[in-house]
C-alpha cells in the first residue's frame, strides 16, 4: 500500500508577521520544518501500525480451537535434485506405516511436492492428536523404531536442508480432512509484524466467509515453535485457471476488499507454493 503525502507550503493573504531578529527566522524555520516532519512521521504510521488491545491470555488459548488439542508439524525438505524420485519413493513405503500404526498418536495430513516456489522441495504435514504430550510420545516411540531410524539416515543422505514448526489450526478455519483428487494446493505463508496475531486472526475470522464457496479452504494455522509470527493458509484446487477464477469471484464480494486492506499492513513477507500431491497424501 502505497501513500501520498502532500505538503503544502505558506498561503496568498496569510496575516504579516512581525519583523525578526537577525537568524531567528531560521530557527523558527527549522522548529517549523521539525514539527511538520513529526506530525507526517504520526500520521504515516497512523496508516501502517495498528494498535492491538491489551490481552491477558496466550495467542494460542485466544486463536486455536478449543475443542481439540491437536498440534501440527509442519516439514520443508530440499532435496538434491538428483533425489527427488528416490526421496519420494522412500517417503511412499515408510511414512504410511507411521501414518496407519494405532500405537502413534499421530496422522499425515499431507504431502506434496513443490511445482511452483522452490523447486525440488517436499512439504509435509502431520497431525499429532493430543498435543505435546503425544509430539513426544511418537518421536519417542520413532527413536526405538529401527526401520524409521534407517530411514531417516537414507533420507537425509538426499537432503540439502531442512525446517519445521509446530503449528495450532485456527478456531474459524475448517479442519483439514483427506479429500478425493484431483487437486493442485496452494500453501500461501505469511510472517506477520510481531503484535500483530490478534488482529490477524480477528480479521480473517470474518473474511474466511468470502472463500467458501467452491470448497477450497482446507486449513489456516500459525506457528507456535520454529518462526514465530508465521501464519499458513491451504487451498486446494482443481487447477491453476480454477484458482484464478475463484480469487477474482472474492474480490466482487462486498466486503472483501476493505478486509484485504486492512490485513496487508500487518504482513511484513509472503510467500505462495503450488504443490502436487503424492499417492499417498490423504489430501488428494
Amino acid at each position: 500500500m502505497a501513500a501520498r503525502v502532500l505538503l503544502r507550503g505558506s498561503l496568498a493573504g496569510a496575516p504579516a508577521v512581525p519583523r525578526l531578529q537577525p537568524g531567528a527566522g531560521l530557527t523558527l524555520r527549522a522548529l517549523g520544518s521539525s514539527a511538520r516532519s513529526a506530525r507526517e512521521e504520526s500520521w504515516l504510521k497512523s496508516l501502517f501500525v495498528r494498535k492491538v488491545d491489551p490481552r491477558k491470555d496466550a495467542h494460542s488459548n485466544l486463536l486455536a480451537k478449543r475443542e481439540t488439542s491437536s498440534l501440527y508439524k509442519l516439514q520443508f525438505h530440499n532435496v538434491k535434485p538428483e533425489c527427488l524420485e528416490a526421496y519420494n519413493k522412500l517417503c511412499q513405503e515408510v511414512l504410511p506405516k507411521i501414518h496407519e500404526e494405532k500405537h502413534y498418536p499421530c496422522a499425515l495430513v499431507g504431502t506434496w511436492n513443490t511445482w511452483y516456489g522452490e523447486q525440488d522441495q517436499a512439504v509435509h504435514l502431520w497431525r499429532y492428536e493430543g498435543g505435546y504430550p503425544a509430539l513426544n510420545e511418537v518421536m519417542s516411540k520413532l527413536r526405538q523404531n529401527k526401520e524409521f531410524t534407517e530411514f531417516r539416515k537414507e533420507r537425509g543422505n538426499m537432503l540439502l536442508s531442512r525446517k519445521n514448526q509446530l503449528l495450532l489450526e485456527f478456531s474459524f478455519w475448517n479442519e483439514p480432512v483427506p479429500r478425493d483428487g484431483p487437486n493442485i494446493y496452494e500453501l500461501r505463508s505469511y510472517q506477520l509484524r510481531p503484535g500483530t496475531m490478534i488482529e490477524w486472526g480477528n480479521y480473517w475470522a470474518r473474511a474466511i466467509r468470502f472463500r467458501q464457496d467452491s470448497n477450497e479452504a482446507v486449513g489456516g494455522f500459525f506457528s507456535q515453535i520454529g518462526q514465530l509470527y508465521m501464519v499458513h493458509h491451504l487451498w486446494a484446487y482443481k487447477d491453476l485457471q480454477t484458482r484464478e477464477d475463484i480469487r477474482n469471484a472474492a474480490w466482487h464480494k462486498p466486503g472483501w476488499d476493505e478486509l484485504v486492506y486492512y490485513t496487508v499492513p500487518l504482513i511484513q513477507e509472503m510467500e505462495s507454493r503450488i504443490m502436487i500431491p503424492l499417492k499417498i497424501s490423504p489430501l488428494q
